[in-house]
């Protein structure tokens, strides 16, 4: 299930990528498919050795181009062990929202980012998620789990501050917001309640088998109550600072 659109941020075979807070992998896998040199970067072990043996079966079965190359690499979103401008594409999905000194881990993906490099970032969106918080503590009161809630304002406003430049948003999971909704109402930890079980079914559906009307569903609901939010940056062949009165302009 992706979040980002990898045409959009300009993806390109042979492009070296970080996907910061790579998770299971899910960005990893098919930016490595379209032909990217794929960086997976996490702090959980357990899930980036996962990573790791899926990217060795990928390119066993022949399911990526010749030359395209993956890895993985644990550590710090605050400290990035990676030089400046080492990065054409990144990637960061689903992670900020988790990282009390976001700003911090933003100004590490702005410093390895080369001139001219996009990136995306995807946390979840304010109103489906101010919902879950309202609806249950559950849903965010856990071990690293989200500690914040961003306005789109506020994220644009952290990123081009650190230099980049905003270039648009997308908004993902629309079906994924509702089902959510329910398990906070029920309870977070309550799979086995009817509702959220059906709801559940047809959120497998949809991945699994992509049924033209979940598709038409989604195109429709994403805009509206879509659970994540994307936005987009370029950091500019030149460096970028705020003037006087807060516009940003080349220097």
């Amino acid at each position: 299930m992706l979040t980002v659109d990898f045409d959009r941020l300009g993806l390109q075979p042979g492009d070296r990528v970080l996907d910061m807070g790579a998770g299971a992998g899910r960005h990893s896998f098919e930016m490595y498919r379209r032909g990217a040199d794929v960086i997976a970067f996490d702090m959980d072990a357990d899930e980036l050795d996962g990573v790791k043996n899926l990217f060795v079966a990928m390119e066993e079965a022949g399911e990526v181009p010749a030359g395209a190359e993956a890895d993985v690499k644990q550590g710090d979103a605050l400290a990035l062990p990676f030089g400046d401008g080492e990065f054409d594409r990144i990637v960061a999905a689903e992670v900020l929202e988790h990282i009390p000194a976001d700003i911090q881990a933003i100004e590490e993906l702005a410093r390895v980012l080369r001139p001219g490099g996009t990136l995306a970032v995807s946390v979840p969106r304010w109103f489906p998620e101010i919902v879950n918080w309202k609806l249950s503590a559950d849903y965010h009161n856990t071990p690293g789990g989200h500690i914040r809630i961003y306005t789109r304002e506020e994220l644009v406003d952290k990123v081009t501050k650190r230099g980049l430049v905003y270039d648009g948003v997308d908004y993902a999971h629309g079906l994924h917001s509702p089902y959510w909704w329910i398990k906070c109402a029920v309870g977070v930890g309550n799979d086995s309640h009817p509702l959220a079980k059906a709801y559940h079914k047809l959120l497998v559906w949809e991945i699994m088998k992509q049924p033209t009307a979940l598709k038409l569903a989604g195109k429709v609901l994403d805009p509206l109550i879509g659970k994540s939010m994307v936005l987009y940056f370029t950091k500019p062949l030149e460096a970028v600072v705020p003037d006087a009165l807060g516009e940003a302009q080349s220097a």
